[in-house]
């Protein structure tokens, strides 16, 4: 199926791009987001009187995502849990935990963003994780793990 991008989507391709993906993909995933269209005729043509617009907005998602990156760098978010006397968690510390741990700070992320290529972490101590804000915009912080017998 042939869609027409109304959002940059990471490995697909930007704004405006008409690309061919899977049916499956376009029918369950980008159009219900409302991150494509099918490239109808019509489509195309109300995009173009658009597109301004669809730029405008864009630019303003990629600035608030990017002063919203300035403000998490080097945070470091303290989340305390049961461990062994080998430093072993009991259970571990998942993307909705660190997602309640920056809306206690003050930052609402939703843990979708959160990205944790390594899985959960499952021991006591300090880790690196990244947060994609944007698909152009990604910020470290730390998650430190305190141990409590």
């Amino acid at each position: 199926m042939q869609v027409i991008l109304m959002e940059k989507v990471t490995n697909l391709g930007n704004l405006g791009d008409i690309v061919k993906v899977k049916d499956g993909y376009a029918r369950n995933y980008l159009i219900p987001q409302k991150k494509a269209k099918r490239a109808t005729p019509e489509n195309i043509a109300e995009f173009e009187r658009r597109r301004a617009e669809l730029e405008r907005q864009q630019a303003e998602k990629l600035a608030a995502a990017q002063a919203l990156a300035s403000r998490l760098e080097g945070i470091t978010v303290q989340i305390t849990r049961k461990a062994g006397e080998d430093g072993r968690l009991f259970g571990s510390v998942t993307n909705i935990d660190i997602a309640e741990g920056l809306q206690q700070l003050g930052y609402d992320i939703p843990r979708a963003q959160i990205l944790m290529p390594q899985g959960p972490i499952k021991s006591v101590g300090e880790t690196e994780l990244e947060i994609a804000l944007h698909t152009d915009v990604r910020v470290t912080i730390k998650v430190s793990v305190l141990g409590e017998h």
